[in-house]
């Protein structure tokens, strides 16, 4: 997401015609109306417009030529020496000043908020590296959608990793909860899985990994008696894509499962049996992982997603029919399937999402 200062000079130049207008305006139509009618005090709506689109300098410009304007009307109209317009004039300097001062103070939190958001991307550059766009036979593309306007990494996450023995290995997850608590969850789940996706011999041996990981992380630094190993998993769902074997092998724990798009039909591949979350499958002694195994074949598009698209409400209520867009764009490349996903996404929900989402997008290509 871009910062966009509220001043863009570009447009300053074009929208400073409202409040000069509006001093012309009011000097010409003061002057030659009865002397009972008094326009000048409208001038305070110059420098007050003035900032909704300028800087203080621009701001500070319009106060001085409203007050020049009521000096020049009180002149004209021969009662500049008058309480009613010496008083006008104070006015016009007071709220004038005033909205110097708010540019001054908005600018400062506008650089603060420039410098946090400089690091919030460095950030997510680091946590959610982006996904290779080709591993093998495989295209691939990637989307995460925040649920906060301000936010670019929740508990969402995804990565991928190329082994030795000619597969792509993919991680695709939801952490628990929200804030802090969840991107630090998440940031262990992306390590632990980038530093064993690539030399883990199987695909249960690498779950397994994944919880000790996450369980040994997120419990050693707490006191035995407040220990709650309830209170940190993550939804997740581990694949293995073999180069020249048309399957997709998975393990899926806890996380929803994925759609296969062929021929212009959508299937789910649901998992025979889907494994506690991430965090807590040690809880039961868990040892052994059960892997399913789908067809992919050539030119088939797989997608992975979290609960935050599929349970994505607009205003009415209504889930986001997912599985039953998706096919509209079944013979998409995966890049410009996640664009038209994104903004159809974001349209159910009047461009306001209740949980974070992200999608991957895989298609097998001719090896």
């Amino acid at each position: 997401m871009d910062f966009r200062p509220s001043w863009r000079p570009g447009h300053a130049p074009a929208l400073m015609v409202i409040p000069l207008g509006l001093i012309v305006a009011v000097c010409v139509v003061d002057v030659l109306s009865p002397s009972h009618i008094h326009l000048g005090p409208l001038l305070v709506a110059a420098p007050a417009i003035t900032v909704a689109f300028a800087g203080a300098r621009m701001t500070a410009l319009m106060g001085v030529l409203a007050v020049g304007a009521q000096v020049l009307i009180g002149v004209l109209r021969g009662v500049l020496s008058t309480a009613n317009v010496q008083a006008q004039i104070a006015a016009l300097v007071v709220v004038s000043t005033l909205c110097v001062a708010f540019c001054v103070v908005r600018s400062r939190r506008e650089r603060q908020l420039h410098r946090v958001r400089s690091v919030a991307e460095a950030a997510q550059s680091v946590l959610l590296r982006p996904l290779p766009g080709r591993s093998g036979p495989l295209r691939i593309a990637g989307l995460y959608l925040p649920a906060e306007e301000e936010a670019d990494l929740g508990g969402d996450l995804y990565a991928a990793a190329r082994t030795a023995h000619h597969s792509t290995r993919l991680l695709i997850g939801d952490v628990r909860g929200n804030g802090l608590a969840a991107i630090n969850n998440a940031a262990l789940l992306l390590g632990a899985f980038r530093a064993a996706a690539h030399r883990q011999a199987t695909l249960p041996r690498l779950a397994i990994h994944l919880d000790a990981a996450f369980r040994w992380d997120t419990n050693q630094w707490r006191e035995e008696a407040e220990q709650d190993a309830n209170e940190d998993f993550a939804t997740a769902m581990l694949l293995d894509i073999p180069d020249h074997e048309a399957v997709v092998h998975l393990i899926a724990c806890g996380h929803p499962p994925p759609l296969m798009l062929h021929a212009n039909r959508v299937t789910t591949l649901v998992a025979e049996s889907s494994h506690l979350p991430i965090g807590l499958g040690g809880l039961l002694g868990m040892t052994e992982y059960d892997v399913q195994t789908f067809p992919f074949e050539v030119g088939d598009l797989l997608l992975l997603y979290t609960d935050g698209v599929i349970e994505a409400r607009n205003a009415e209520g209504v889930f986001y029919p997912f599985a039953e867009r998706v096919p509209e764009w079944a013979k998409e490349d995966p890049e410009e399937l996640l664009r038209l996903l994104r903004d159809d996404l974001l349209a159910h929900v009047h461009g306001h999402l209740n949980d974070d989402a992200a999608v991957v997008a895989i298609r097998r290509l001719a090896v």
